[in-house]
């Protein structure tokens, strides 16, 4: 007897989820195959007008990075560097505060701290910057220290990864932002990002935040070696440790914008057998790891798929600064609810520290698309 492969269409997952199913890897995967795109953003919009209408967040912030020095040495990074190359800077903690001060006065309320992984600074020098901060700029709420930053202070100053968090949440810590998950795959992090936590490591310090009472975001980085079959499973991970713990507040898909000096290292990776470190065929590695990153296409699907898998997570969001505001205004009708805010500095992907929008420009965006802008704060509240 034949036997005949089963396809999985966009409707059945549709119907799978009205009758209170839930997206399996199976159903993830036939979601980024399928090419109806209309269809697979319909499904995603309705999920997110069920949670939230016809409102779209956005956020007056600024993001400060407090150093480059990094004692890593990730393929895929265009912003660490070592100590003594060009363009390398420690801003001091008084530098950190000032600029969180300049915040305040410009009318954000959250400022986004984040940094290299510095290989001398201990759980005191990230204390005293908390306490510096909190000092000039009190009505700002600090979301600071990836779960990466996070496990490397509690290494590098011999403590545990409960005691670091008590710690900083003593200081003045507010939220976590999601950075640092990367793709959980090992395989892929093995090659791309031989040196940083591990994925259960990465689950675990958001674990252990949630557990203190300390919301976080979490992320995912696409757009490499990974595959379609890999992004859904980092998102079935996200989604238990959200329905053991509750305490994400948003998820980010971050598409991947290749340094150019990292570009040639991704290709060989993928060339080396044929294939990359996922299994991928190298023909699809060369199109993931092309130097003008994502398409518009790709970065659609994956926000309509995030929001369908992650049917725990009360907040998808389309990171501009990535995605591009024209591209951000349509992803708010395919699952995304929130498209950040001002930013004001990125210096992740963006060397020169641009990236500012006004808020009037990201109410203009919402509008003209037909949705209501909500300014919020750090905890979705109207702001």
């Amino acid at each position: 007897m034949r036997k005949f492969k089963v396809v999985i269409t966009v409707k059945d997952i549709h119907e799978k989820l009205a009758g209170g199913g839930r997206v399996s890897q199976a159903d993830g995967e036939a979601m980024f195959a399928s090419r109806d795109l209309h269809a697979l953003g319909a499904v995603a919009d309705a999920a997110k007008r069920r949670r939230h209408g016809d409102r779209a967040y956005y956020i007056l912030n600024r993001h400060i990075n407090y150093t480059n020095l990094c004692s890593l040495a990730c393929e895929v990074c265009g912003f660490g560097k070592k100590a003594l190359a060009e363009g390398v800077y420690e801003r001091t903690n008084e530098e950190v505060a000032a600029h969180a001060a300049a915040a305040q006065a410009d009318g954000a309320c959250e400022v986004h701290i984040t940094g290299a992984l510095h290989p001398h600074w201990r759980i005191d020098h990230y204390v005293d910057m908390l306490g510096k901060v909190r000092t000039a700029a009190p009505k700002v709420h600090v979301k600071a220290f990836t779960a990466v930053e996070v496990a490397h202070f509690a290494a590098l100053s011999e403590i545990t990864v409960e005691e670091t968090l008590r710690r900083l949440i003593d200081a003045g810590l507010g939220s976590m932002p999601g950075g640092g998950a990367e793709i959980f795959d090992p395989a892929i992090r093995a090659r791309l990002f031989p040196d940083k936590i591990d994925a259960r490591q990465w689950l675990d310090v958001h674990r252990t935040a949630h557990r203190l009472g300390l919301p976080t975001n979490a992320t995912m980085l696409y757009g490499h070696l990974e595959t379609p079959a890999h992004r859904v499973a980092h998102l079935l991970a996200l989604r238990e440790l959200q329905d053991q713990t509750g305490g994400f507040q948003a998820f980010v898909p971050l598409s991947f914008v290749p340094p150019r000096r990292c570009v040639a290292g991704i290709l060989s990776a993928s060339e080396k057998t044929g294939a990359d470190a996922g299994g991928t065929p190298a023909t699809h590695a060369d199109k993931m790891s092309a130097p003008h990153g994502t398409t518009g296409l790709d970065d659609l699907k994956t926000l309509a798929v995030s929001r369908l898998v992650l049917d725990n997570f009360e907040h998808i969001k389309t990171f501009w600064v990535m995605h591009t505001l024209k591209l951000s205004q349509i992803a708010l009708h395919f699952g995304a609810d929130d498209i950040d805010g001002t930013v004001s500095r990125y210096e992740i992907i963006q060397g020169d520290g641009g990236g500012a929008v006004s808020a009037a420009e990201l109410q203009y965006l919402i509008r003209e698309g037909g949705l209501t802008p909500v300014r919020r704060d750090s905890g979705y509240r109207p702001a």
